[in-house]
């Protein structure tokens, strides 16, 4: 009898594993809001601890040359539409809901869907589920973020909405621990199915308060009264990102999800202004809102154990319309040609295969969207060393990472006129699109 069942059980242990390889892979996207490269230990960061994040670049592979957009919005728009900002970037705040995104395409494939975190793509309840999410936990998906004397509810005893219902109760709670134990309950929950979890991160943007890890956390706290708080906090709020993003790492362990699932971290712009961050013995000012790389270089780290080969780097370059199609090609569904995708699919460098890479990343930048002569926006081309903007302001980056000195057509070498000239075609051939 005892035999029987030892063989039943085997039985059964072998068709779940079946099944399990057979299905398309979780995904775990977290994009951490405010947090350029320079922040990260892996990247060579050293004002702050982020032993989870060092950690899955050490067993994953980390991307050198990412970009997004200088501030939010614009970022989650190209992140999840993968196109240029300059073809669907309507308003501040604002993601179009003709467009089509990521989490729309899981969705259909079969995936369970969520997003938990900083909403602001629109101020309308059912717009969570019209991009493709069945379950969320946001901030500022209808309100402004702040009660009616103006504190901001995003961190301790937060106004959240969980599913359409307003969540608003003075508990002493703080906002990622309760977005943390949202994603692994749905985890959990969705285990036997694959899943997306999308987590836009609240932390480290602005106003820097006391986490529940410092010194003089207060649960009673009702929010802070200023924009920006006190910086000195940064750092509090850096190392709770890191040890919540851990806290998902170990629920995936605990699940046996780990080598079927997928961790994709990165940033949606560069650090806050207010924020000095050093690099052993090289200070990076953070440039949020600046065009300069302190202000679109972010981190980027993918993890998948057992088909990313383990402390990998990469040159690539990576834009942030690259998310859409990656996305996809990790669930194995084919991109729809009529969607007009700008992105391109960093997938095969994952798991160690010749692919398409890219040789520019394009950028166009409004921050309050749309096109309009009479506002300024700014739209440039670059790679890994070189950019130019409209306007022929032409800078060697890598040596030149704040832009102080414009290199004229007189001063540069034959090989600088040769990438000026490919850039020049390139930002032609984005003219004839206007928003």
């Amino acid at each position: 009898m005892k035999i029987y069942i030892s063989i039943v059980f085997s039985l059964i242990s072998f068709v779940l594993i079946a099944q399990n390889n057979n299905r398309p892979p979780n995904i775990i996207l977290i994009m951490a809001d405010d947090l350029g490269f320079e922040c990260v230990n892996s990247y060579g960061g050293t004002s702050y601890e982020t032993p989870n994040l060092s950690s899955l670049a050490e067993s994953g592979i980390q991307f050198d040359n990412c970009h997004s957009q200088p501030i939010c919005t614009p970022s989650r728009v190209k992140l999840m539409t993968g196109k240029s900002n300059k073809k669907n970037y309507k308003k501040f705040g604002i993601l179009d809901p003709n467009e089509k995104t990521f989490s729309q395409a899981l969705r259909k494939k079969g995936y369970a869907t969520m997003i938990a975190g900083k909403w602001q793509l629109g101020k309308v309840d059912s717009l969570p589920q019209h991009f493709g999410f069945d379950e969320h936990l946001l901030w500022q998906l209808t309100d402004t973020g702040r009660d009616s004397i103006g504190r901001d509810k995003r961190y301790v005893n937060p106004v959240l909405k969980q599913n359409g219902q307003l969540y608003e109760k003075n508990e002493g709670k703080y906002s990622t621990d309760m977005i943390v134990e949202f994603i692994n309950d749905f985890m959990n929950r969705k285990k036997n199915q694959p899943f997306l979890v999308y987590y836009p991160m609240i932390l480290t943007h602005c106003p820097f308060d006391p986490t529940p890890n410092s010194k003089d956390w207060n649960p009673k706290d009702m929010g802070s009264m200023t924009y920006k708080g006190n910086a000195k906090y940064f750092g509090d709020m850096v190392s709770y990102m890191d040890y919540s993003i851990g806290r998902i790492i170990n629920k995936i362990d605990q699940l046996g999800l780990r080598e079927n699932t997928i961790i994709i971290f990165t940033g949606d712009n560069g650090t806050d202004e207010p924020v000095v961050s050093m690099m052993d013995n090289v200070s990076v000012i953070g440039g949020k809102g600046q065009t300069t790389d302190n202000g679109t270089h972010v981190p980027l780290i993918v993890n998948w154990k057992g088909r990313v080969k383990p402390n990998s780097k990469s040159k690539s370059l990576v834009d942030f319309s690259d998310f859409f199609p990656t996305i996809c090609d990790l669930a194995d569904i084919p991109v729809n040609s009529s969607i007009d995708l700008d992105g391109v699919s960093f997938y095969p460098e994952l798991i160690g295969k010749e692919g398409p890479k890219r040789k520019w990343i394009h950028s166009w930048y409004n921050r309050n969207g749309g096109f309009n002569p009479l506002v300024s926006s700014q739209e440039w081309v670059r790679n890994e060393n070189y950019k130019m903007y409209v306007g022929n302001r032409f800078y060697n980056v890598k040596k030149d990472p704040y832009e102080k000195n414009n290199i004229s057509i007189l001063e540069m070498s034959d090989s600088e006129k040769k990438i000026r000239k490919e850039f020049i075609k390139v930002l032609n051939s984005f003219t004839h699109l206007r928003n």
